[in-house]
């Protein structure tokens, strides 16, 4: 397990932490203490992933296409 914290980790990152995470609970060879720490940094794993992908759903939705369908620019996202 990375010892990165997970609000430092890009998705990529955060997603095969969670993979491997989740290989260790599915194994099933981890102590009762051991797989409640597994499962919480999942959880963290998960929720950093989760907002990832809303961040780049956001920067998606902001793209501006003119009147041909061609990118242009963006608009902020607070104005979405």
């Amino acid at each position: 397990m990375s010892d990165k914290p997970v609000g430092e980790m890009s998705f990529e990152e955060a997603m095969r932490a969670l993979e491997a995470v989740v290989g260790q609970l599915e194994r099933g060879d981890v102590a009762l203490e051991d797989s409640i720490k597994l499962y919480e940094r999942g959880a963290e794993l998960k929720a950093r992933c989760e907002k990832k992908l809303k961040e780049a759903e956001e920067k998606v939705a902001a793209i501006t296409l003119d009147p041909n369908g061609t990118p242009v620019g963006t608009t902020p996202v607070e104005g979405l």
